[in-house]
């Protein structure tokens, strides 16, 4: 496992304007992404609510959840060796309590397997400082690198 390779995974090269086959969202969200830690099937990364990533009444936008969500859960296949990421095939999130703007958020990505052509990650989102979990998400990807579908 190369965490210089998972950091680079997480980390925005280009603008979004210069990102190919990404969405400008994503390049967002991750910007200011903290990459703390990572070892095998495991991505550790933590961020501050900001205004931008916040609606108007101050919470974090669900939005930035799920795309961390996706994000990470890709990373974590980087992390286990895998050496790809697949395709998504389904990504389900799980809101059980808001975060406000100024709050400190850690991320926390654990692979739950990786079969021959089926990856299973899950993405728990704490308060920092409290602990107590925020949002949690499944993400399940194809793996296959040739499908004859």
């Amino acid at each position: 496992m190369d965490p210089g390779a998972v950091r680079r995974t997480l980390q925005p090269t280009a603008s979004p304007k210069d990102i190919t086959g990404s969405t400008p969202y994503d390049s967002f969200v991750v910007s200011g992404l903290r990459f703390d830690a990572a070892e095998h099937g495991r991505v550790l990364c933590s961020f501050v609510v900001t205004p931008r990533l916040a609606c108007p009444q101050g919470y974090l936008l669900s939005g930035v959840t799920a795309t961390l969500a996706d994000q990470l859960g890709s990373a974590v296949f980087y992390s286990s060796g895998v050496g790809f990421s697949g395709v998504s095939l389904e990504i389900s999130v799980s809101y059980v309590d808001t975060a406000t703007i100024g709050e400190e958020i850690e991320v926390e990505a654990k692979l739950l397997r990786a079969g021959k052509s089926v990856g299973v990650v899950s993405v728990d989102f704490r308060k920092k400082r409290t602990g107590k979990l925020m949002a949690q998400a499944r993400h399940t990807k194809y793996l296959a690198l040739s499908s004859k579908l």
